[in-house]
Parts: C-alpha cells; sequence; structure tokens
C-alpha cells in the first residue's frame, strides 16, 4: 500500500468518517457561496477532492481536514464563477407585504431574529462572514479555524473581533431600519 493509492478499507473508513461531517460542510460552503444549488455542487466536489486525496489525510481532525478542503473548493468556486463580491441580492421574501398574515407584528415576531441574522450574516465580507460561521455556526476551535484558513491563531481572534463587531453593527443597523419601517407602517395604518 502506498501513500497515494490508500486501500479500499481505508478509504470506506475516511468515507464514512467525513460523510458524518456532511451537514458541515454544507453548511460552510452555503455561507461562503451564497446559493444553495452551487453549495450543494461546491461540496461534492469537495468530497471527491477529500477521497481523490484520501491518501494525504495523517489522521487528527477529520472535520477540520474536510472543511479545509470545502473552503478551498469554495474560493476555487468564487474565483471561477464570479468576477467581484456581489451586492446584497433582492429578497422578495423580506420585501413582501401581506405574507399570508393581516397582522404584521405576528409576521415580525415568526421571523424577524432568523432573518436578521441571516440578512447581518450576508452582509459580511466573505472573510467575516467565513470566520464566523468556523466559530458561532460550526462550534470550532480557534486553532482549528487557524489551520482551516491557514493563518496564525492570533489572526484568528483579531479577525474574529472585527467580524463580530461588524455583525453588530449590521445587525443593528438592520434592526433599527426595520424598526422605521415598522413605525412608518403603523403610521399608515393609523392615517
Amino acid at each position: 500500500m502506498s501513500d497515494q493509492s490508500p486501500s479500499c478499507a481505508e478509504v470506506g473508513g475516511l468515507a464514512e468518517l467525513l460523510l458524518s461531517h456532511l451537514d458541515s460542510a454544507y453548511n460552510l460552503a452555503r455561507w461562503l457561496v451564497r446559493n444553495d444549488n452551487d453549495a450543494e455542487d461546491v461540496v461534492q466536489e469537495a468530497y471527491l477532492r477529500a477521497f481523490q486525496y484520501a491518501g494525504a489525510f495523517r489522521g487528527g481532525d477529520a472535520r477540520a481536514w474536510l472543511l479545509t478542503i470545502v473552503r478551498n473548493t469554495s474560493y476555487r468556486w468564487l474565483r471561477k464563477t464570479r468576477a467581484y463580491e456581489p451586492v446584497v441580492p433582492f429578497d422578495e421574501e423580506v420585501h413582501i407585504a401581506g405574507n399570508g398574515t393581516s397582522n404584521p407584528e405576528e409576521l415580525l415576531l415568526r421571523n424577524a431574529d432568523a432573518r436578521l441574522v441571516e440578512k447581518a450574516l450576508r452582509e459580511l465580507p466573505l472573510r467575516f462572514r467565513e470566520i464566523l460561521v468556523l466559530r458561532e455556526l460550526e462550534g470550532l476551535s480557534y486553532k482549528e479555524i487557524a489551520d482551516i484558513m491557514r493563518v496564525p491563531m492570533g489572526t484568528v481572534m483579531s479577525t474574529l473581533s472585527r467580524a463580530r463587531d461588524r455583525f453588530r453593527k449590521g445587525a443593528g443597523r438592520l434592526l433599527q431600519n426595520h424598526k422605521v419601517a415598522d413605525a412608518a407602517h403603523v403610521d399608515q395604518l393609523g392615517a
């Protein structure tokens, strides 16, 4: 058995291990490429690469190894398909009036938190979005993030701090805009 040609048993064991991290891989890809279908393609390509280079896996944290491949595949896909970081797309769900309920407060309370978080994350630059997803949504340690992003741990901590600050400001701005829109809507109802 050579380093470049792992046995079927090794690949099978690695496949089982990697498949247990499919949700994390998809979650990272979705937040990086900002599209569900594209994220599925990225994850599929990342898994193919992982199996192709299974001999390079030397044990350790399979999740971090896989997420590194997903990250690299996502960035390669972004470079290939997008010439620039797109402007925040119009989200019809956010702007539809009368979404099956006659009470705007009910609608707001039902979906506000999740949509606010998602929208604030989507508006962040790619690097900030990536580090927040890895830390806050996937629960990776600073060391794991440093390994995945191939940066020093100090860079992880400072980037994470800036990302959290930018997220707080963005979420605060979105929340404030939402309150202003709600107040205008209430004024219109009273008129």
